[in-house]
């Protein structure tokens, strides 16, 4: 009975705030655009406080948008079979596939091969590792795998403690390496399709991005490496030759990298053949389950998929379409075309703080889905370059690296025991602005050429 007591709790605390949010919008909007409010702070609370299930509210929009007039059933219920979110699956099942067959500490292995067994070479190689594999596997996932082997390879309190956060962190600034690594980066791609904006090519992503990435690598790695005694020697892993499942999946992987390179200059061969880069990725995550590869099996691996994430996307794509819909988003631009007299530089660095530190006390899909489509409707009035300014803001939604609550990995080195809270302020408030000032710096110098 307790339990049902504090789940009626917070569901009601939930209501409460969507009809605080709803009655002080009604000042400034009309009613269906507060109601839209409203439900989002609705959703967003429970979201946050778990007042029910992540995919039960996911698909609460389906339901709520049309009692409220703001979109028809089916002109939400289609959000939730957008292709981008068929481009998660693919990559979730190459992901499962992957954790299955091992390949995941094979991979640690070499990684942790190339740096030397001291404490800073762990802590280098950690973060290297959880970022590249996250890259391909969700940032969560990849932070659960490799939390064990972090607390294994030293008793030491405070080494435990930079190694976890070396893992967490790594995995948020490795996340963004790829389209499929971070859901925020999802729903940029699909807001972008659903603009009709030329969304960006998969390799062309990887390109932009890498220098970011690599670079926060070091800094991540430099930082919580300072003041460690590098005369200790830490534990090494075990390394083992591959194995045939193993190998399978490397040659999966491989051949789905070659048609990604390909996916630029054939891509009118790929439309007559009514394939994209989401028909592409769901087709190898099918062959996992055919012969002659048989590593994934229906009836033991389908429940490893994470629905309510699929779910969660297609509750973001509904408030992005509700967003547009309800003429909110051009409203709440109108609001900050004010913005746009200041130099662009600076309007970068304006969304770069604000989604930052948004990001570290509500869920970073939820928000990116909110502002998006607000930052669509301020570029496109103020003539500015749209696709740049939704980048810097999708990436800022990534790279909040101050508390449990902001990220998945984040709260996962949390529960781990070897991490306090002050310990991930002193880092993560570092690494916010530092994030904030690379983002907008390598968006102004490299990738304006690029998206102009």
């Amino acid at each position: 009975m307790y339990k049902y007591k504090e789940e009626f709790k917070k569901i009601g605390f939930g209501v409460l705030v969507g009809l605080v949010i709803f009655a002080l919008s009604l000042s400034i909007f009309n009613p269906t655009q507060a109601s839209l409010l409203g439900l989002i702070a609705f959703l967003v609370t429970l979201w946050t406080n778990q007042g029910l299930p992540l995919g039960v509210v996911s698909l609460l929009p389906i339901i709520l948008f049309p009692a409220f007039s703001i979109l028809t059933t089916k002109a939400t219920a289609i959000n939730y079979s957008h292709p981008i979110i068929y481009l998660f699956l693919g990559g979730f099942m190459l992901a499962i596939a992957v954790e299955k067959s091992n390949l995941h500490t094979v991979i640690a292995d070499k990684m942790l091969g190339l740096f030397p067994s001291t404490p800073r070479g762990m802590i280098f190689s950690l973060a290297i590792t959880s970022g590249f594999l996250s890259a391909i596997l969700s940032n969560t996932t990849t932070t659960l795998l490799l939390m064990s082997i972090a607390l294994f390879i030293t008793q030491e309190i405070k080494l435990k403690m930079r190694f976890a956060l070396a893992i967490a962190y790594g995995a948020s600034v490795g996340g963004i390496m790829t389209p499929i690594g971070t859901p925020p980066n999802l729903i940029l791609l699909g807001i972008m399709s659903d603009k009709g904006m030329e969304t960006i090519p998969f390799f062309q992503w990887m390109w932009m991005v890498a220098p970011l990435a690599f670079i926060m690598f070091v800094i991540v790695s430099w930082l919580l490496s300072l003041g460690v005694e590098n005369t200790i020697i830490c534990r090494e892993s075990e390394k083992k030759p591959l194995e045939n499942d193993q190998k399978k999946v490397l040659y999966l992987m491989g051949g789905l990298i070659f048609m990604l390179l390909l996916n630029a200059p054939m891509k009118p061969f790929w439309s007559g053949l009514g394939l994209s880069e989401a028909g592409i990725l769901l087709g190898v995550g099918l062959l996992l389950f055919a012969p002659p590869f048989n590593i994934l099996s229906w009836k033991d691996d389908s429940e490893k998929v994470p629905y309510k994430i699929m779910f969660l996307f297609g509750a973001g794509f509904s408030i992005a379409k509700a967003f547009s819909a309800t003429g909110l988003a051009d409203e709440v631009a109108s609001y900050l075309l004010v913005m746009t007299d200041m130099p662009p530089i600076l309007l970068l660095f304006s969304v770069a703080m604000l989604i930052t530190f948004t990001t570290e006390i509500t869920s970073n899909t939820a928000l990116i889905s909110i502002m998006l489509p607000v930052i669509y409707s301020v570029s496109e009035q103020a003539g500015i370059n749209t696709t740049l300014f939704m980048m810097v803001a999708t990436l800022c939604a990534s790279y909040a690296f101050m508390l449990p609550i902001a990220t998945p990995p984040n709260a996962i080195a949390m529960s781990s025991g070897a991490v306090d809270v002050k310990d991930m302020i002193r880092y993560g408030v570092v690494l916010n602005f530092v994030g904030i000032f690379l983002i907008v710096m390598i968006a102004e110098f490299f990738w304006k050429g690029i998206l102009s």
